[in-house]
């Protein structure tokens, strides 16, 4: 979620959430399948990504690519217009039905799969006509909602101390669906269904927390799909009457606390600290959590580190990538100075790096990462070492070692890995490194540089 100022507001509508429920169905929980790792391009429109997928996702191991909303919304240039759906039509500013399919089939022929984010809480603030073409007006939404299937509380939600005022209340003053009820669980899982009949892979459901679990649980159990991957955002809050494990029966829940600690390690702390992060931080269990260094909520209220924090941003994601803790996010998004400004060119990514266009996904030491990830996987935390500063390394079993100095001076020193002996590709910087039968390497790392060696790749 965002800030509460009204523009940040509508904006948090994009990503306010905290709360799960538990289906009777299988669910996935981390992305099935051999690679975890999903780039999250934000209000990329479905066009740029299908040639992403192609150019850069799949040949560098990306197992997922997640979209931005692609229902009717209301009008606007802000980034936050696209959580406020006026129909389940996919007719927003990233493209329509025909561009959606195409971007699908496209990305499954680069062997990525797509996550939508659904917004599915609310529907919007004020009235209109949409992206599509559609009049409404809050609460009524002809052919699909009056005022009937909303909650009776149309209060903003004040206290999240109290479970009925985060659950049947409006989210920044948004029309709040009633999920409790039975027409509007159909209407939902129709949206879902129609998603998956394009071909969609999963679901990243926003604004979770204010939805209750057993509702989402419902909805999940009336998909074709009922075990198809499913992603929440439940914003842990301490003391807060909705709590993100509340919702891990149905799928990964995004852990926020991940990122937001992550922020302050980076910033203030000691790298050394992180030699048990995870559950050993008191975070959800590894299985169901969806891990990320920010997303486009945080990265514009402050809560996270964001790419405006340069080398500790990029070795967070290198860490986070190394690290076997979640299903990695890498968040994608463009420069900004007003936190409201919507995508460069409407969403026309023309090139990275270029028209304002970030990029993370694509920044070499984090891509050069992905592979490693999954060449990894599987393999537990071994051969840790730290300096008791910010200079750490660790192992990944035989399969992998990372070192990571943020220190802000060289670093050089021997290493001790349960690696082979050989000739690897640091893949941080395409150097080489060897190492003995004893499995030890020599290496020097500059301030704020990281070292990545696996197994399988001898040459860079």
């Amino acid at each position: 979620m965002a800030s509460r100022t009204l523009s940040g507001a509508l904006a948090l509508a994009a990503g306010a959430s905290i709360a799960l429920a538990v289906p009777t169905t299988t669910a996935y929980a981390s992305p099935p399948g051999n690679k975890d790792v999903t780039a999250v391009l934000f209000e990329w429109n479905f066009a740029s990504v299908a040639k992403e997928c192609t150019d850069r996702l799949g040949p560098n191991g990306y197992g997922y690519v997640q979209v931005s909303p692609p229902a009717e919304h209301i009008q606007g240039a802000q980034w936050w217009t696209s959580y406020q759906p006026v129909s389940y039509r996919i007719a927003g500013r990233l493209g329509d039905a025909t561009a959606f399919k195409s971007m699908i089939d496209t990305c499954h022929a680069a062997g990525v799969k797509v996550v939508v984010d659904t917004v599915v809480n609310h529907m919007s603030a004020g009235s209109g006509t949409g992206t599509g073409g559609s009049s409404y007006t809050k609460y009524t939404y002809p052919g699909l909602y009056s005022s009937f299937d909303f909650d009776n509380c149309t209060a903003t939600i004040s206290d999240y101390t109290n479970r009925a005022d985060v659950q049947n209340c409006e989210l920044v003053g948004l029309a709040d669906l009633d999920t409790g009820e039975e027409y509007v669980r159909s209407a939902i899982a129709g949206y879902m269904n129609s998603l998956l009949g394009y071909g969609v892979d999963g679901f990243r459901i926003d604004a979770a927390k204010h939805i209750p679990a057993a509702d989402l649980a419902n909805i999940k159990s009336r998909l074709t799909k009922p075990s198809v991957y499913w992603k929440q955002e439940a914003i842990y809050g301490s003391g807060e009457a909705v709590q993100p494990s509340e919702y891990t029966g149905n799928g990964d829940v995004q852990e926020f606390r991940y990122a937001f600690d992550l922020k302050r390690v980076f910033n203030n702390e000691n790298l050394a600290y992180l030699k048990n992060y995870g559950e050993g931080w008191g975070y959800m269990n590894s299985s169901v959590a969806g891990a990320f260094v920010d997303n486009h909520d945080t990265e514009r209220n402050g809560s996270t580190l964001s790419y405006k924090d340069n080398a500790n941003y990029t070795l967070a994601n290198v860490f986070m990538l190394a690290y076997p803790y979640g299903a990695p996010d890498i968040n994608s998004g463009y420069e900004f100075t007003d936190h409201d400004a919507g995508p460069p060119n409407g969403g026309a990514v023309s090139a990275c790096w270029q028209d304002g266009w970030k990029c993370q996904h694509a920044w070499p030491e984090i891509m050069r990462m992905v592979p490693f990830r999954n060449a990894t996987r599987g393999e537990a935390v071994t051969n840790w070492w730290d300096n008791g500063g910010d200079a750490i390394a660790f192992g990944r079993g035989a399969k992998g070692f990372v070192a990571i100095n943020h220190e802000s001076v060289s670093l050089s020193r021997t290493y001790q890995t349960s690696l082979a002996a050989g000739t690897y590709c640091n893949v941080q910087n395409n150097t080489t490194a060897t190492v003995n039968g004893s499995g030890q390497f020599t290496a020097t790392l500059g301030a704020n540089t990281a070292l990545a060696i696996y197994a399988g790749k001898s040459s860079c």
